[in-house]
């Protein structure tokens, strides 16, 4: 009995070791997700306020063109704000997503960094824009504001015990619903479906941060090599950097205040 009694222990014994490496090694992998975030959102902040301060000037002689609000642009405003090059920033970090899921098995894991700081490179561009159209203070003050709930929404999604897969289906439905009213009203122009799209879409990048977090976490494995768990970081990160950026952009939407 007694030899029983001490096997039995060291068989509990060990399954506490094993189940300690794990919670050590899935707050390794979770905290390797969210720095990888931040330091994409980083260089987003870095590429989008060194855009705009090359493409906008005070000095009247140094203007090229000027917008409505007053705005005046230098040459190089000219034609990322006011050329076909635009749409190339628009649509490139969307061809970068495309690229990076569809191959990052067969990637190297510094080719899979690259892309993915290429990316929220080309994002921080596209989004100096809203640097004409709203205040300084609205932007940062919204930014904090997304922060914030982010940050509530991705621990619930982090320590909830109910499955969130139901209303991933839900939600992913709805984006595409909200896809295409932004579609329509790209033609009809109407303002109080703009304030419908902006509430919607803050609602459903609400709901995808706390599922896109339990999914990530349920993503980790402790027998992955490194290599599968930096990979599985990064589309962990562009997953959560995603939801970052469109819930703050919606909320910017109604939230900011226009120049």
């Amino acid at each position: 009995m007694a030899e029983l009694r001490n096997v039995q222990y060291q068989a509990g014994a060990g399954a506490r070791t094993y189940d300690a490496s794990i919670d050590e090694g899935l707050r390794s992998y979770m905290i390797r997700v969210y720095n990888l975030m931040a330091l994409a959102m980083g260089i987003t902040a870095l590429f989008a306020a060194g855009t705009v301060m090359l493409a906008t000037t005070n000095n009247p002689a140094a203007a090229a063109a000027s917008l409505p609000n007053g705005t005046m642009l230098t040459a190089l405003g000219t034609v990322i704000y006011g050329s076909p090059l635009r749409w190339v920033i628009m649509l490139a970090p969307l061809a970068l997503v495309f690229f990076l899921s569809f191959r990052i098995d067969r990637m190297q894991t510094s080719t899979a960094q690259i892309t993915f700081w290429s990316f929220a490179a080309l994002i921080g561009m596209s989004l100096s824009s809203i640097f004409l159209v709203y205040t300084s203070a609205s932007i940062v003050q919204t930014f904090f504001i997304t922060a914030t709930a982010f940050g509530a929404l991705s621990l619930y999604g982090y320590t909830t015990k109910r499955d969130l897969t139901g209303m991933g289906s839900f939600l992913l439905m709805g984006l595409v619903g909200l896809i295409l009213a932004m579609i329509v009203n790209i033609f009809l122009g109407s303002g109080a479906l703009q304030f419908a799209i902006s509430v919607i879409g803050v609602l459903i990048f609400a709901g995808l941060t706390a599922y896109d977090t339990q999914k990530i976490k349920e993503m980790y494995y402790v027998g992955d090599g490194a290599a599968v768990a930096e990979k599985k970081a990064i589309m962990g990160a562009l997953a959560l950097y995603l939801d970052f950026i469109n819930m703050f952009q919606f909320l910017l939407m109604f939230l900011g205040n226009r120049e």
